[in-house]
């Protein structure tokens, strides 16, 4: 029988390990859970790393330059991280089976301030009354007739001339695009500003509901039965786009393949992948402050033509909105426009 002491025991054993290069087990478990902590570093390294190869190569196919007439050196603007413009253009090609070029039902102008921690989106009304610097003998036109005409380029050439603002750069959805996006993304969640039906389908003021692609797509674009028209159509666009971008940010949506085909082969920026690094960087606090107008018209007919039109005072008041956000002084428009 061992009388020896317990601690006197423990003494030797710890003796023992440390001549023999043994050391106590509650430090091998400390190494044992940083090799644990290396082994999750390198596997969140490697999705890091995928996440980013799957979006340099997405953006990369997404690219595509506008042609419109630049009003200042949109590169440099980044650069100095001041204050930038992008055009937000949704447009109907892809939806309720249509194939053709198709013309643009969402049109907004958004600015983001990296100074002031400030973005402001500005709905324009589809409808607007619009002369086309490309196509004078087609105008007046719509403003969604822009795009069939001249594409991006004369829908940012015309937005430039009618409220005097540089636009720097764009990005174009269709909505057949938007619906399988939503789709890839498991749906999206929305709440209903109004109680309608369209298509079959029945919203709820203030319901929340679980959307599919198709079912996202009845909520974002009935109009006829909303009070305020294509007005409430844009704020329940807006919802579904929010909507989806939340679901968009996450890693497992970015590794999602699917996704990213279907984002890529729905959209067009000029927008290059380092581009979007600066502004993920420099620019992604003024997202969290986010300020919503629109420019107002009144209906007009004309020939057989329903247009909006918006007043020249209206249209000045837009403009000071845009400019002042961009940190640029105020300007009279052009009274031709």
């Amino acid at each position: 029988m061992n009388n020896q002491d317990p601690q006197e025991q423990f003494e030797k054993r710890s003796e023992y390990r440390q001549q023999n290069g043994q050391r106590p087990h509650h430090h091998r478990g400390w190494k044992i859970f940083g090799v644990i902590v290396l082994i999750i570093a390198i596997i969140a390294g490697i999705y890091a790393f995928m996440a980013w190869r799957n979006v340099k190569v997405t953006t990369n196919s997404m690219y595509n330059s506008s042609g419109a007439t630049r009003q200042r050196d949109a590169q440099k603007v980044l650069d100095q991280r001041r204050p930038v413009s992008i055009l937000l253009l949704g447009t109907d090609t892809g939806a309720l089976g249509r194939s053709y070029k198709g013309r643009t039902d969402t049109v907004m102008i958004m600015t983001i301030n990296p100074q002031t921690e400030k973005t402001e989106i500005v709905s324009i009304p589809r409808d607007m009354k619009v002369n086309l610097p490309g196509y004078p003998e087609d105008s007046p036109a719509k403003l969604n007739a822009a795009y069939t005409y001249g594409g991006v380029k004369e829908t940012t050439n015309v937005l430039q001339k009618h409220f005097n603002i540089p636009i720097d750069y764009y990005v174009l959805v269709n909505m057949g695009g938007l619906k399988q996006a939503i789709n890839q993304v498991g749906g999206v969640t929305v709440t209903s500003p109004l109680t309608f039906d369209y298509e079959g389908s029945h919203f709820e003021k203030g319901e929340t509901y679980h959307l599919n692609g198709a079912n996202a797509l009845k909520f974002s674009r009935m109009r006829y039965d909303d009070p305020q028209g294509d007005y409430g159509r844009q704020q329940r666009q807006k919802i579904v786009i929010k909507a989806l971008l939340k679901k968009s940010v996450s890693y497992k949506t970015v590794l999602n393949q699917k996704f990213l085909k279907s984002i890529s082969h729905n959209s067009k920026t000029d927008l290059t992948f380092d581009d979007m690094l600066q502004l993920a960087r420099h620019y992604r606090k003024a997202t969290k402050n986010v300020s919503q107008d629109h420019a107002q018209g009144k209906g007009e007919s004309k020939d057989g033509q329903a247009f909006e039109v918006v007043p020249k005072d209206e249209q000045q008041r837009v403009s000071n909105v845009l400019r002042k956000s961009l940190g640029l002084t105020t300007a009279n428009l052009d009274a031709e426009n």
